[in-house]
């Protein structure tokens, strides 16, 4: 983990308190402190990764990981089948604000539909 202060290592650590739902030795997921929708989860990589720009190929089970852990929540939340969304924010433009990889998880209500 980086030794400059990262929230998101600092949770994973234990040094900041956060609502983790799943924790294991690759990734920790836990809620949103300001959600977007009734199940907002953040999944993160418990290596300090600060955004998908970063990542290198030998991330790519890690990030499958990311991933099928989020399918597992929404599974354990009860919105798999109703749906949900998956979200990287990556960089100012793009809406990243910790800069710590991590995977939103939004579901629980109608979300936007985005065209494109």
């Amino acid at each position: 983990m980086n030794s400059d202060y990262c929230e998101f290592c600092h949770i994973i650590s234990g040094e900041t308190t956060a609502d983790i739902v799943y924790q294991d030795e690759a990734v920790t997921a836990f809620w949103d402190r300001s959600p977007a929708a009734p199940v907002h989860i953040l999944v993160i990589p418990n290596i300090h990764i600060p955004s998908l720009n970063e990542a290198k190929m030998e991330d790519a089970e890690l990030l499958g990981k990311m991933v099928l852990c989020a399918q597992r929540l929404a599974e354990n939340q009860a919105v798999a089948n109703r749906g949900y969304r998956l979200v990287f924010n990556i960089g100012p433009e793009g809406g990243q604000t910790v800069y710590h990889l991590h995977l939103h998880l939004i579901a629980g209500k109608r979300l936007p539909i985005f065209h494109g």
